[in-house]
Formats: structure tokens, sequence, C-alpha cells
């Protein structure tokens, strides 16, 4: 009941005429960056989060959320129009969805995919609401060794989940925590990894690091394979659907939205596994499997609700923890942090205006996404015939006036540019970004809460298992690790007996042949 009075006065807040317009701004903001290809929600609010400084703090957050939600919005129309989805979590809706395209069910592609969103996306915010504050109770609970033990296992998750290499990932990772401990030691005072320049005393700013990997890395990797044909983009109507397609898409949206929070809640979670997830449970429950892989409807609107209520069911670890656990999580995070406000525990009891303004705005901004998406889809669509050499261009100088008012030097503008071919390289050798950005926020965050565990226990590190919440979380994070190769290894022996069984056939069968 104090959670429904709380969102009471959130909603209070965020419908003053001020922060609605920065919804508003956020939404437009957000779809139109995320409608254009190759741009997903992450490398969207990378690109602005430097433009909001001189923002109260409630405001920028509002605005940003709008960026998170647009960001995906948009992302479906690019999957949908173009077959160039985002990010990995938009591939599912690319597969039927650009089918449909091509069919000419593009309106009815888009509409599946913007209510479903709003639908999915209202009830993940209203499981947020009830979630939330309880995650808060038990995180208030937990001693710095759990803490730690939290972050540890987000680290494992990042490299388990994301990447196609667990040694890539944990290379990706190992460079973000490098990246993290640079500046002075806040415990001994010492210099660290600094090389003699005082501008890294402080440390590289994580804005820095995050538009230089996801949009300057990006932009550069782009124009080293651009190609100078012009994308093909299916005209578009309005977006409609028949009686047939909303009786074919509700239960999808259900499916999707109760598949995509959970998932999203858990620190080791995301948003690829159940958009996977959904089209693969859709594709079973159809009373048409045939249309899959030629514009299966439910295959767009199940991948898309679940995509976007993991969207909602990120914000669970990252208010209540300070886990950002996807790419957008971990530049949300860095969007407190500018502010001075880090996210965690303590984050409702020091921020509860900005925190349950934040979670209304939520709501709004998915009213205001469905409104906006379903009217001016086509709009939308024309954005996609954008050059892609002014689209990059534009890119590379929001990217570096970013970096300059982010770090006020032109120290920022080099960091900037290291962090671009870094991310260039990152692509060229196959190495997520994401581990990187998350080892340079959690990185410290970790060694703080390390260091407080040590310096509890009197240097024992018995310490780090002595509680039942963190041997249940490093045996978890044991299992993940452990199970694929255990599979992996179980297999390969089955095939392998197949195999012996065949050659031992096979003579046999040649003799009663003889």
């Amino acid at each position: 009941m104090e959670s429904l009075t709380l969102l009471l006065d959130g909603f209070a807040s965020a419908m003053t005429p001020t922060y609605l317009l920065f919804a508003l701004i956020g939404v437009l903001l957000g779809t139109a960056v995320g409608v254009l290809p190759g741009i997903g929600p992450a490398m969207t609010v990378a690109l602005l989060l430097p433009l909001t400084f001189s923002l109260d703090a409630t405001g920028a957050i509002i605005m940003f959320a709008g960026i998170y939600y647009g960001g995906m919005y948009g992302g479906s129309t690019a999957s949908i129009l173009l077959n160039t989805p985002g990010e990995a979590s938009a591939m599912m809706t690319a597969i039927e969805g650009n089918k449909m395209a091509k069919t000419g069910r593009a309106a009815q592609a888009l509409a599946t995919a913007a209510i479903g969103s709003f639908v999915a996306g209202s009830i993940a915010t209203g499981l947020l609401v009830m979630v939330a504050p309880m995650v808060v109770q038990i995180a208030i609970a937990i001693s710095p060794a759990d803490y730690f033990a939290l972050m540890v296992v987000a680290f494992g998750a990042v490299t388990l989940v994301l990447g196609k290499s667990r040694i890539r990932g944990f290379a990706s990772l190992g460079i973000g925590l490098f990246i993290g401990l640079i500046g002075i030691d806040a415990s001994t005072g010492q210099e660290r990894l600094t090389f003699g320049l005082p501008h890294l005393m402080d440390g590289v700013n994580v804005i820095v690091v995050a538009v230089g990997i996801f949009a300057l890395g990006e932009a550069l990797w782009i124009a080293m394979h651009l190609r100078r044909r012009a994308p093909e983009v299916i005209s578009v109507g309005r977006p409609w659907m028949n009686r047939t397609d909303w009786s074919r898409s509700w239960r999808p949206w259900l499916r999707g939205a109760a598949l995509g929070f959970p998932f999203g809640a858990m620190p080791a979670g995301g948003a690829e596994i159940p958009t996977y997830l959904s089209y693969a449970t859709e594709r079973k429950l159809s009373k048409h499997p045939e249309e899959f892989g030629r514009g299966a409807i439910e295959g767009v609107a199940g991948p898309e609700a679940a995509n976007n209520a993991s969207a909602a069911g990120v914000l669970v670890p990252l208010l209540t923890l300070g886990l950002p656990t996807s790419a957008t999580a971990a530049v949300l995070l860095a969007a407190f942090q500018q502010y001075g406000i880090q996210p965690g525990p303590l984050l409702f009891d020091n921020e509860p205006a900005l925190v349950w303004s934040l979670i209304a705005s939520l709501f709004i901004g998915n009213f205001l996404l469905l409104a906006l998406n379903l009217p001016l889809a086509p709009l939308w669509a024309k954005l996609l015939l954008i050059p892609r050499p002014y689209l990059y261009a534009g890119i590379l100088v929001f990217a570096a006036v970013g970096a300059y008012a982010a770090d006020g030097s032109n120290m920022g503008l080099y960091l900037l540019l290291v962090m671009g071919l870094l991310g260039v390289l990152m692509r060229r050798y196959g190495l997520p970004v994401v581990p990187v950005i998350i080892g340079v926020i959690l990185g410290p965050l970790a060694e703080v809460q390390l260091r407080r565990a040590m310096q509890l226990s009197g240097g024992d590190p018995g310490a780090l298992v002595a509680s039942w919440f963190s041997i249940a979380l490093y045996a978890v994070l044991a299992l993940a690790f452990v199970v694929p190769l255990l599979w992996r290894w179980y297999a390969t022996r089955s095939g392998s007996s197949d195999d012996r069984d065949a050659e031992v056939k096979e003579p046999v069968t040649q003799e009663h042949g003889r």
C-alpha cells in the first residue's frame, strides 16, 4: 500500500509540464535515433548522455528513461523494415517482422510490435512497483562480502551471456576492470596506471568510455565496412490490425511479458534469452506453425513483448542493487553517477522523489510511445533514407561534443579517440563491448566492498564465503560455468558412441549384402 502511495506521488511529480516535456523529448529522441540502422538503445543513451548536464537529476533521468524505451520501440522499426536489428534482443523480431514487411504486411508487423511493447511494458512496470521494494528490504540486510559476491556473479553472468566465447568475454571484462582502476587509490592515495599523466589521476570518465566504445567505435566500424548502395526501405501505410491479427497477438503479448520481466530482473539476466524463448514458445504453441519463417505475426508479438518487459525488469537490479545487467543499464548507471547518485539499497530512502517519479514516467512514456508510434510510423520509416555517411558523420560530431562537455579538456577528446579505436579493435576480434562498460563501472565498487569485507574480518578470506547468501551465489555461478561444459562433454561423448556403433554395424550390413 505504501508503494502505491509513493507511486501516486511520483505521478504528481512526473505529470508536471516540465517533466512531461522531458518525457516527450526523451521518447521522440529515443525513437528517432533508435530507428536508424545499427544504433541501439545503449548507443542512443550514451550518445545523448552528455547533452543533459544542465538539467536537474530528476528531469534528466526521466528523459533517459524515455530515450531507453523509445530506442527499443525505434529498434523494432529498423528490424522490421530493414532486417537490421540494433541489438541482439531484436533479432527475433527481425526474423518474422521483415518477412511480414516483404509480403505487404509491414503495417501489421509495426502495429503488433508497438501495441505489444505497450502492453508488456505496462505490465512489467507494474511488477517493478511491487518487486523493487521487496528486493530493497533484502539488499539492506546483506553484508559487504555478500555484495561483493553479487558483483562477482554479475561479472560472470556478463561473460557467459554476451559474446560467442567465454575467453573473449573475460578478456573484455579484464579491459574494463583495468580502465576502472586508473586514477588514485581511495584507500592509500597512491596513483595507479596513470602513466605519469596528471589528467588521469581522477580516472577515466565513464561517459567518455561509454560514448567512445559504443558510439565512436560503432561509427568507425560501420565506416570501414560501409556499403555505397542505399538501403531498400519498404513502404509503410498506417499501422493497423484486423480481428484475426488481434486474436493471434494478445496471448503472445502476455506470454512475452511473463518471460521477459523475470529474466530482466535477474542479476544474470538480460533481454536476449527471453526473446529467444518467446520465439520458440510461440512457434511451438501456434496454430499456424507453417507460417514461421515466412512472416508469422506471433513471431513478432511475443519476442517484442519479451524485449520490452525485460527492459523494465532490468531496472530492478539497477535501482535496488546498483547492478547493470545490460548495455543500456550500464549507461543509465553512468547517468545516475554523473549527478552523484549511486543506485542501490539506500536509493529508495535517499532519493524517493526521483525513484518514484522515474517509475511513474515509465508508465507515461509507454503511453506516449504508443500514441506516437502508431500514427507516425511512416514518418519514422523515412528516417531510414538518411545516407549512412551523413548519419555517422553526425554521430562523430555528437560524440566529440559530448566527450568534451563531460571532460572539459582536450584530453577528453584524446581519450575518446583511444576508446573509439579500442571499440573498433574489439569488434574486429569478436570481443563483446558490454563487459568493458560493466567492468569500468562495477570494478571500483567491487573493490570497495572487498576491502570493507576484509577490514571487518581482520583480513580473513574465509569471510567472503561465511554466509549462506554468498555461498549460494558462488554455487549458482559455478553451476552456470560447469553445466554447459558437462553438457557439451556429454553431447560429444554421445556423438562419438553413435559413430562407433555405426562403424560396428556397417560391416554386418555389408556381410548380409554379400
